[in-house]
């Protein structure tokens, strides 16, 4: 298996490399497509907003695309197959208060549990859902450490209502010891543990020799560092230097958003890019000039009052007059450009998150765990949806 492994890692690394043109770039920075004297450059400028609508919704490559990347996608997936054991069906009462996507990514967690009788440790717990079922299925007793004691509180009650073996502990896995809690006769879980969570899992799980761990990572890009630190012996000497902007791109396109959530965020791209231009003829400095984040409400409102507030950002004074409409549609046309190079870029979306999550599965392979990925469910479920199981040899 580690074999396997490396060997995939290795080949998946030389392609991301030669393929870094593709993936490794900023579309808002680009005023015309960065791909110059490719064949398929003039049906990619040629799509129109029907055409990328069609083209993102489809599980397939377009005709004239997918020759260029055939490389990339003749590469098997190192992901196993793995078989789901048959669950009974929980009791209701368990699954008060647990959205509906959340059961059935449990769910499927727990039907690619591994069969142990060990003490559970859940990490990043919230109010300990996760914890609770697997002590109710599995009889194993849980300890759920999680930051906020609010959630701690609430996770506590629930498990005395229901009468399960869940403890909590209150404490910031990022800064604090845990000199006691981590055992090595320990099973470790963590379902969408956020980036430098995960990864302090992962070194801790090492630190402590904990025998087994299951873990989905999630939102790759919330780390401190401004560039990814690799954690496995070959992704350092394959480090791509993935910066916070490249590992958001793991995360983009995400599938489990409702209709307003999309509506809101094609606002953003589109005010923002308006924005950019009006900012660009003010200033005379063409460069793009990022905003911070802002809450979404403020694509409620109207493009204007965005603009004011994106000028203070940047310490400018708008015009008395502005032709907001002109500017939006300039910002159109831009957010059509921006969409054509994300056509291109979002095919690496896949591909890096399984670089990511090859790192970790060798770093503890390294550390003398035998190691599984698996995918966890369908991406409708989840789109991160990469199951990670170690259990120390």
């Amino acid at each position: 298996m580690q074999q396997d492994l490396a060997g995939y890692f290795h080949q998946l690394s030389q392609l991301l490399v030669h393929y870094r043109q593709y993936w490794q770039l900023l579309p808002f920075q680009h005023q015309v497509l960065p791909w110059a004297g490719q064949a398929w450059q003039a049906p990619l400028a040629a799509l129109t907003p029907a055409g990328l609508d069609q083209a993102e919704q489809s599980s397939q490559l377009p005709s004239w695309l997918a020759p260029h990347f055939a490389a990339l996608f003749q590469l098997v997936s190192p992901l196993e197959q793995a078989p789901a054991a048959e669950l009974s069906a929980l009791p209701f009462w368990l699954q008060t208060g647990i959205s509906g996507r959340k059961l059935e990514q449990i769910d499927a967690l727990c039907q690619q549990w591994l069969p142990a009788t060990l003490p559970v440790l859940e990490w990043c717990a919230g109010k300990g859902h996760l914890g609770r079922i697997l002590a109710q299925r599995f009889g194993q007793p849980v300890t759920s450490v999680e930051w906020q004691p609010q959630l701690c509180d609430e996770g506590a009650a629930l498990a005395e209502q229901h009468q399960l073996e869940q403890q909590f502990i209150c404490a910031d896995v990022l800064s604090e010891p845990l000199t006691g809690v981590l055992k090595p006769a320990q099973h470790l879980v963590a379902l969408h543990a956020c980036g430098d969570l995960h990864i302090r899992l992962l070194q801790q799980a090492v630190q402590h020799g904990c025998r087994q761990l299951q873990l989905v990572p999630c939102c790759y890009h919330l780390i401190a560092d401004e560039l990814y630190q690799p954690l496995s012996a070959l992704a350092q000497q394959h480090n791509l230097r993935l910066g916070k902007d490249d590992l958001k791109l793991v995360v983009q396109g995400q599938v489990t958003g409702g209709a307003r959530v999309n509506r809101l965020r094609h606002t953003e791209v589109l005010w923002r890019l308006a924005y950019d231009e009006l900012r660009a003829d003010i200033s005379g400095q063409r460069a793009y000039q990022p905003l911070s984040s802002v809450a979404k409400h403020w694509f409620s409102g109207d493009f204007a009052g965005f603009a004011h507030w994106a000028a203070h950002q940047h310490q400018l004074t708008l015009p008395a007059s502005v032709d907001w409409p002109a500017y939006l549609a300039r910002g159109a046309q831009r957010q059509l450009l921006v969409r054509r190079i994300e056509l291109v870029r979002h095919l690496f979306r896949r591909p890096l998150e399984l670089w990511l999550a090859l790192d970790k599965a060798l770093y503890l392979q390294q550390h003398g765990y035998q190691v599984r990925l698996t995918q966890l469910c369908q991406p409708s479920i989840t789109p991160r949806n990469i199951l990670l199981s170690a259990r120390k040899a």
